[in-house]
């Protein structure tokens, strides 16, 4: 008997822990549809045996049709979505009486606007199908007053709780969305925005963290697979953060 492989959707597999996603749902049996992934990415999945839907153009989710444009061609190419996880928004740093309206608006672009489409646009097709799991990864600063991050803690903090919001309301059809909030992981955007590439920065960076270093992006998606790969149907509306016992 044939078991029909489950698709997974990644929003973007060019940076960040999308890569690390991908391989993990290719070494677990998911057939994929990645949001600007590289060539020697979905060379190495498809070694893995995975097919692979490749959708470029897609990096900004806070533009109109952007997200229904990588749902569309995981529905075309495999009929279904099974499990789904993106990231968004970036990083500005800074003191609330130091920022700007401008600051602000930027960051709900990314922050708020871009999970919004994304949830309303994955959310569908798997109430349809009676099943299915989301990932809306944020921010662990968005679980508590952030020193140096005012704004961008308070736009985190109201992304994770619109996730918290569809999961309850969609409950009962059978689709799972839970939030994943990260801080202090090894990838370059962060360094960028702390300074983090200067050794003896990184070094007090790290000293701010319970467990003294930073996360990785390959230990992060290992972790996000329990809230995405079918192995755990009993689990909605909650926010885990993954910041090394910061949050």
């Amino acid at each position: 008997m044939t078991t029909q492989r489950r698709v997974a959707l990644v929003n973007e597999a060019g940076g960040y822990v999308g890569p690390a996603l991908a391989r993990e749902f290719a070494g677990r049996g998911h057939d994929l549809v990645l949001g600007n992934p590289a060539s020697e990415l979905v060379a190495e999945l498809t070694d893995l045996g995975a097919k692979v839907e490749a959708v470029a153009g897609v990096a900004n989710l806070a533009h109109a049709g952007t997200a229904e444009t990588l749902v569309a061609a995981g529905i075309d190419r495999f009929g279904r979505i099974d499990a789904a996880a993106a990231f968004t928004g970036r990083i500005i740093p800074g003191k609330f009486m130091d920022s700007s309206i401008e600051d602000l608006q930027k960051l709900l672009q990314g922050c708020v606007e871009a999970p919004y489409r994304f949830l309303k646009a994955v959310a569908e097709p798997m109430i349809a199908q009676g099943s299915g799991q989301i990932v809306m990864i944020t921010s662990a600063a968005g679980a508590r007053p952030t020193k140096g991050a005012a704004l961008y803690s308070s736009v985190r903090a109201g992304a994770t709780m619109m996730a918290k919001n569809l999961a309850q309301e969609i409950a009962a059809t059978g689709v799972q969305v839970n939030a994943l909030g990260t801080n202090f992981m090894d990838f370059p955007e962060f360094h960028l925005a702390v300074g983090s590439d200067d050794p003896d920065v990184r070094a007090m960076v790290e000293a701010q963290v319970p467990m003294k270093r930073l996360g990785t992006m390959e230990e992060f998606a290992s972790f996000a697979m329990a809230f995405l790969d079918g192995t755990s149907g009993f689990t909605t509306g909650q926010f885990v953060s993954y910041a090394g016992g910061w949050a």
